[in-house]
């Protein structure tokens, strides 16, 4: 698609000098000897592999250390600077020691701050989101949802607003906040880390980043690669967060031991989906919460603290959903509301539509689908006990069913008395506990 191509055009290219690389000389000398005092003897080539950077960015660096008796070279096999072995001197294990003091940062070289905010700029002019209704069809094929909430969420991820999904509980409000992401099909360059004067804030997060291979380098002594390799491919995120979020996690988390940053979820989330489950449940009250995404969400720009308090801001290109089953007039005020333009209700299903909901459930576990037992159950057990239907029942009830007969020794499929004994243990009913009496 026109949109992957895009995205793929915009992947950084590798540097090949030490000013393209946008980084200080003596912040790559502190990387240079930290990777040696942890790595122990070295290939100029393996260096670069674990600074991510082409021998050629850091060549003169390291010659300088050699001068300063920093590190010297333990070998080689004649081939270049970049096939020799280096190691650390003593003078440079003293030298790493008051680096590691400052922080323990270690590994793949950051991005300067300027190039992650250059390169997020003109990913959303060259990745605009653009879906369409059959595509918005697909991304949902999964899913029983009615033509008003596919009407509904293909303008709101086109416009690029963030949206309330709101509804009864088991309604599948979470399952359509996951299915939006299927509309963002194009990949998308996450750093490792960034640098902020001299500060560094550890952005790639492989719980939450989906990393995509690259086709595998050809070799050689030189490790000249196409890609800068201080970005990782990825799929573009989705990252989904409770009740467990605090205002902590919209801030930069400092360690004072390790003595750099992690990034807040939203720039881990960032050219991609951020999910608010539970919203309302937070540790956090709701208005504070919504507070801090109003600037955000207006200006498209956020703004981060460092510990010095210097700040700086950073392209907001999230796409923030907020699911809950609570009244969204219950959580924010008109003002936030207004700002929030798009508002999707998950309805519960109709008849038929929960029926098609068992029936594909039946599939995805590949189980005889009987309807007359799903009738049975909604004629015995629902409409007696006036049961509300949820989305979430069918896939409840048939695992306990299956439950059931796996313990009993009976074949995977569902009979009435399986239904009838998945219903008495999933749902709650009010009822007196009979007496007992000598």
């Amino acid at each position: 698609m026109a949109g992957e191509a895009a995205a793929t055009s915009l992947f950084p290219s590798a540097p090949t000098t030490l000013e393209q690389s946008g980084l200080t000389s003596d912040l790559i000398q502190q990387l240079v000897l930290k990777t040696l005092y942890f790595g122990g003897e070295l290939t100029g080539t393996e260096l670069g592999r674990r600074l991510g950077l082409g021998f050629s960015v850091f060549e003169a660096t390291v010659e300088f250390l050699k001068q300063q008796r920093l590190c010297e070279i333990a070998g080689g096999s004649g081939f270049g600077a970049a096939s020799y072995r280096y190691r650390i001197t003593d003078a440079g294990r003293s030298r790493t020691m008051l680096a590691l003091e400052q922080n323990q940062y270690v590994g793949i070289a950051p991005v300067p701050l300027a190039q992650y905010q250059r390169y997020m700029l003109e990913f959303k002019k060259a990745v605009p989101f653009n879906a369409s209704r059959d595509q918005v069809r697909r991304a949902f094929s999964h899913l029983v949802v009615s033509d008003s909430i596919v009407d509904a969420v293909g303008p709101a991820v086109n416009s690029g607003h963030s949206m309330f999904v709101y509804g009864s509980p088991g309604n599948g409000k979470t399952m359509i906040a996951r299915a939006i992401r299927q509309l963002l099909v194009s990949e998308i360059a996450i750093p490792h880390a960034v640098e902020v004067q001299g500060n560094i804030i550890k952005v790639f997060d492989r719980v939450n980043h989906e990393e995509l291979p690259f086709e595998e380098d050809a070799g050689g002594v030189t490790f000249s690669v196409e890609h800068d390799r201080r970005w990782v491919r990825c799929r573009r995120p989705l990252v989904m967060v409770g009740g467990e979020l605090t205002m902590q996690d919209l801030e930069l988390r400092y360690n004072a031991i390790s003595g750099f940053y992690r990034a807040p979820v939203q720039m881990i989330a960032n050219g991609g989906v951020l999910v608010i489950d539970d919203f309302g449940r937070q540790h956090c009250s709701p208005r504070d919460l919504l507070n801090r995404w109003i600037v955000p969400l207006e200006s498209r720009m956020d703004f981060l603290t460092l510990q010095s308090g210097q700040s700086f801001e950073i392209p907001f290109m999230v796409l923030l959903v907020f699911a809950t089953n609570l009244k969204p007039t219950e959580l924010a005020d008109e003002a936030f509301l207004r700002r929030i333009q798009y508002k999707i209700f998950a309805e519960s299903p109709e008849r038929d539509d929960f029926i098609r909901i068992f029936e594909n459930y039946c599939s995805a576990k590949e189980i005889p689908f009987e309807r007359a037992v799903v009738e049975h159950m909604l004629e015995q057990y629902y409409r007696p006990n006036r049961i509300a239907l949820r989305g979430c029942q069918p896939r409840d009830l048939v695992n306990q069913a299956l439950a059931l007969a796996s313990f009993l020794g009976q074949p995977p499929r569902l009979t009435p008395q399986l239904m009838d004994a998945a219903c008495a243990s999933y749902f709650v009913h009010d009822r007196e506990v009979p007496a007992t009496y000598a």
